[in-house]
């Protein structure tokens, strides 16, 4: 099949508009903080202390005293929150039981880059700030990557290229911007869980479960992103059943699904078994933590409850009311984006999974037949005019949105028509996970890589020309406000 070369133009034009986009937008976040941290005193400014680590590998780089320690300083303050907590990871290892929370990838790349790129930085501006620095590097070109992979999932999901495109800038100036560019791990997550769809609906099934564990490697609720495999391993095997009668086939399609999503879990399982080794084992009874002993060690569910309080409605408190205000608008739009893409699969294809076709569906294959048996009876225009309207009944079963002329692209697959199901799932999960089990707060950045929330808002700007000043306002606000308080220490999210 041979390859338009104004659509392959077009595309190329426009991930070149997207990734510019990306690029402007983390410049303004970095500008944001440099601007915030240069005008106002933080909250807590001692960000920039840095005892010796506990272990005595600690490196002799850490002592050297810098030539700009100027600008050391600054790179060290900037350093907040969750951030401080990946930098000593990178530095000294797992020294505290409540380090155990953060998971090793970010720290892990932290560490080689500061060894291998920014080595020669060390002795100008010390080696805390080279780790700081390697964050921010690595965390940013994280998420332009990430903003691709969003835009070419876009594009498989929905057909649609302008669609697509408004989703993606969407992403690119999102609320929870400032995370992205900062010492958290919103920016790996987003890439290796947008990637490994990207590619897992391409049929690169292999890279697909590679990103899918690194995702699970990077942040906990990664483990999820099984659950893509596990929708795709049933859709074949139902393919292979219903349409190719071959049982033996299925039994390999679900095998096959099976042991790829134990690939996904094993990089969680590895650290847990890593945490075990390290503090449960060679201590005397009385010093054995109490998850330790439980028939199934699970040190994450502990280390989350013991010493950050969260469990199921343990965040229901009236004290808390200002949090889940600070939450509402994310989980708001969570909820309508469920709504509004359930209510397109409300009839049997969104209560079997997409096995079986909707009652409109086979509707509209009925009258497919109806007009197929009467157009050789009737003049050619009125043949022409009822099957252009058959044409428009079927596609509009395939779009959720209708596409603007010339921005159809073709379906890789029958299994890309429903594949938007999963998302919807997974959002649900995550959403009622941030609001019940979790510090609400953090919705806003938990739940910004999921991508039914651009898509949906993409939506609403395209049919719904109001909406779009909301929803511009909403992440204007958000990144003005979060670049303020987070980048000096003060609570956001």
């Amino acid at each position: 099949m041979s390859t338009d070369p104004s659509r392959t133009q077009v595309s190329i034009d426009e991930s070149n508009k997207i990734l510019r986009a990306a690029i402007i937008s983390r410049i303004l976040v970095l500008s944001l903080i440099i601007l915030w941290r240069s005008l106002l005193s933080p909250y807590d400014t001692s960000a920039i202390l840095n005892p010796n680590c506990l272990s005595s590998s600690d490196s002799d780089t850490s002592s050297v005293l810098p030539i700009w320690p100027k600008i050391g300083s600054a790179i060290e303050g900037s350093i907040v929150w969750d951030g401080v907590y990946f930098i000593r990871i990178a530095q000294c290892g797992y020294e505290y039981e409540q380090t155990y929370a953060f998971f090793p990838l970010l720290p892990i790349f932290i560490y080689i880059l500061s060894q291998t790129v920014f080595a020669p930085l060390v002795p100008i501006i010390g080696y805390r700030a080279v780790l700081g620095l390697s964050g921010y590097v690595i965390n940013n070109i994280a998420f332009l990557l990430a903003v691709l992979y969003f835009y070419r999932l876009s594009i498989i999901i929905w057909k649609d290229r302008k669609t697509a495109f408004r989703a993606s800038m969407l992403f690119c100036f999102n609320p929870a911007s400032i995370f992205y560019s900062s010492i958290y791990t919103e920016s790996l997550y987003s890439l290796f869980s947008l990637g490994g769809i990207y590619h897992l609906l391409s049929g690169g099934n292999t890279i697909a479960v590679l990103m899918f564990a690194l995702s699970g490697f990077a942040r906990s609720n990664g483990v999820l992103n099984a659950g893509y495999i596990c929708f795709q391993a049933m859709h074949q095997a139902y393919d292979a059943i219903a349409r190719k009668n071959r049982i033996g086939l299925a039994a390999m399609t679900l095998i096959g699904g099976a042991l790829r999503s134990i690939c996904i879990f094993a990089p969680f399982i590895a650290f847990q078994a890593y945490g075990y080794h390290n503090l449960c084992r060679d201590l005397i009874s009385d010093e054995i933590r109490p998850w330790c002993k439980a028939r199934v060690p699970f040190f994450y569910g502990f280390i989350q409850d013991h010493y950050w309080g969260v469990g199921f409605l343990k965040y229901f408190q009236l004290k808390q009311l200002p949090n889940f205000l600070l939450a509402s608008p994310i989980l708001f739009l969570a909820l309508c984006s469920i709504a509004y893409h359930g209510k397109l699969w409300l009839d049997e294809i969104a209560f079997s999974l997409g096995f079986r076709a909707s009652n409109k569906e086979k509707n509209d294959a009925q009258v497919s037949v109806e007009i197929s048996s009467e157009v050789s009876k009737e003049n050619p225009n009125l043949r022409q005019r009822k099957m252009m309207s058959k044409e428009q009944t079927l596609s509009s079963c395939l779009s959720p949105v209708p596409s603007e002329p010339g921005t159809v692209v073709p379906v890789k697959s029958d299994y890309a028509s429903i594949s938007f199901i999963p998302f919807v799932l997974h959002l649900a999960i995550l959403s009622a996970t941030a609001f019940f089990v979790m510090h609400v707060q953090v919705a806003t950045r938990f739940l910004s890589s999921s991508p039914p929330l651009y898509w949906f808002s993409s939506y609403l700007m395209a049919y719904r020309g109001r909406c779009a000043y909301f929803i511009w306002a909403y992440s204007a606000a958000y990144i003005l406000i979060g670049s303020l308080l987070f980048s000096n220490f003060y609570p956001f999210t």
